[in-house]
């Protein structure tokens, strides 16, 4: 296979010849840059996706062909690596799930092709309204260490990524015998105070999970959650960048303190994402309970305003927005969407280099504020799963 596109980074027209599955030339093409073709990348990794078109994972019925379903729609959005995401559930549901997403992977080629892990978020959160979310309060429980046991058991140890609040007794504990078991831990939905931040990064905690939401509506303008992870070096924060979820100044400061290389973007869809179903009003027994639709395209807790519940927007909406609002350049974005996360789970992808793992997207970018991210190809693992125009063999463009 043989793509053409400009490098994401050098701007610079360049032929990406694929075999085997792997990156196995990279060369000029057509003696410098041309802006009839679109930017080639590294495709997208997604550490939050809770679902898609109806369709949810946190679901007492969910089945391998749901799994298969979420996976495949994650082509049209330049996502070629993504975490399904367990949210705060009764137990024998999210073993349910857990044991679900595990065979889905040892049974579907789609899926284990996409699928890079597990992110469990919960059901070790704050249940405090605010940093709770949208995460159901009677479920929401202090960390147990033989209980996560069961869960990893049931998800065959494909659990990568655990969210959770230190804010409980014993949490530091169960941070380090989380870490130690090889599962990345995150503080998310948290109601933490800054020592008990400080304890689980001392225990090996290294990421903030969508810093800024999960949070109360007001807070103490020195002595808050928000401040003690930004401060924390050791803590990679992943951002909800898709217009509703941080209003652009945010995530510029958010940004500018962490440094693109401590940013990951996020898209935290649900299953009101990509469905027509997904208009204005009050939609019930989501994964999240009950949620209404605004006017304005947010998602949020029925029967108040304030706090989101998931998103609608995918990844790919992130990475343009994330240009706009922080002042990145186009190759610190893509870092922000797919290098940074590929390494965070030691992932043979994210990159444009050869050797790499030819997980690609081809797509266009405009140069107005209001430009999206238009994806018109997704390769993953050398094989083309999805295009709207022809870009391999002798159709470099």
């Amino acid at each position: 296979m043989q793509l053409v596109g400009r490098h994401f980074d050098t701007k610079q027209a360049v032929q990406v010849d694929v075999r085997d599955g792997v990156i196995a030339e990279i060369r000029p093409w057509g003696g410098g840059e041309d802006r009839a073709l679109p930017w080639i990348a590294p495709g997208l990794v997604d550490l939050q996706v809770n679902g898609y078109a109806g369709r949810e994972f946190t679901d007492a019925a969910l089945n391998v062909e749901t799994v298969e379903q979420v996976s495949l729609a994650m082509d049209r959005g330049g996502v070629t690596r993504y975490l399904p995401t367990v949210v705060t559930q009764e137990h024998s549901v999210q073993r349910h799930v857990l044991a679900t997403i595990a065979r889905a992977v040892e049974a579907s080629e789609v899926v284990r092709r996409r699928v890079a892990g597990i992110h469990l978020e919960g059901p070790y959160v704050s249940s405090e309204d605010g940093p709770r979310g949208a995460h159901a309060r009677e479920h929401c429980r202090p960390p147990d260490w033989a209980e996560f046991q069961s869960l990893q058991e049931a998800a065959c140890g494909n659990i990568r990524l655990l969210t959770m609040s230190p804010e409980y007794p014993g949490a530091g504990e169960f941070v380090g015998r989380v870490c130690e078991s090889g599962v990345i831990v995150s503080i998310g939905h948290t109601n933490a105070t800054g020592e008990q931040i400080d304890a689980a990064v001392a225990a090996g905690a290294r990421m903030s999970t969508h810093l800024g939401n999960g949070a109360h509506g007001i807070l103490h303008r020195h002595f808050n959650y928000i401040w003690s992870q930004l401060a924390h070096d050791e803590l990679t924060a992943t951002l909800i960048v898709d217009g509703h979820h941080l209003p652009p100044p945010v995530v510029k400061a958010f940004v500018r303190v962490k440094s693109a290389a401590r940013v990951i973007l996020i898209s935290d869809i649900t299953g009101m994402a990509g469905t027509s179903s997904a208009e204005s009003g009050r939609h019930r027994r989501t994964s999240l309970g009950d949620v209404e639709m605004l006017d304005d395209g947010r998602v949020v807790v029925a029967g108040q305003r304030e706090y989101l519940a998931g998103a609608t927007e995918p990844l790919a909406v992130g990475v343009a927005n994330v240009v706009r609002f922080a002042g990145v350049d186009l190759a610190a974005a893509i870092e922000m969407a797919s290098g940074n996360p590929a390494k965070l789970l030691h992932l043979p992808a994210g990159q444009l280099a050869i050797g790499a793992a030819a997980d690609l997207i081809l797509f266009d970018l405009g140069n107005q504020p209001d430009s999206t991210l238009h994806v018109r190809a997704t390769i993953n693992g050398g094989t083309c799963v999805f295009r709207t125009k022809c870009h391999d063999g002798d159709s470099p463009a």
